[in-house]
């Protein structure tokens, strides 16, 4: 049987692969404290591609968890502290929430669903509440002490 193409945004159990960089980038910069760290470096580290991640530090400058500075000795490090930022701001800056109620099967611009009171979007909508109450329980500096 083969299953139709999921709708982008369609469930919140997966996370991207570029929220995922993100998280490293994040954790990398609550582990450097003041210090920058560079694309460079981090990309070396997690085997990621330079151009990806320059790009993820970049939407983390826009959404205000990261600044940057610009030459020799620059590089990239957390705007607030690391108890200030939870797992859930770093993924958001990445991935809109899918909209509850929004069918997980249908293709419909508007997300409508076609059977109303569908178990299985209501389960999906529990799933994520669950997830993004979770995620945004803990903090970068919660999650680089479980690192160590």
């Amino acid at each position: 049987m083969k299953f139709p193409p999921q709708p982008q945004g369609a469930s919140g159990m997966m996370v991207s692969k570029t929220a995922r960089y993100a998280l490293h980038a994040s954790m990398e910069m609550a582990l450097a404290g003041e210090e920058p760290v560079t694309v460079a470096t981090i990309a070396a580290r997690y085997g990621l591609p330079r151009t990806a991640l320059a790009k993820v530090f970049q939407q983390l400058v826009r959404a205000g968890l990261a600044v940057g500075t610009r030459g020799v000795g620059g590089g990239y490090r957390l705007s607030r502290p690391p108890s200030a930022i939870s797992v859930l701001d770093v993924i958001a800056s990445f991935e809109p929430p899918r909209g509850s109620r929004r069918c997980l099967v249908s293709e419909a611009k508007d997300g409508a669903c076609p059977q109303p009171g569908c178990g299985l979007r209501n389960l999906f909508d529990e799933a994520d509440e669950l997830l993004r109450s979770t995620f945004g329980s803990v903090s970068l500096s919660t999650l680089i002490r479980k690192r160590g």
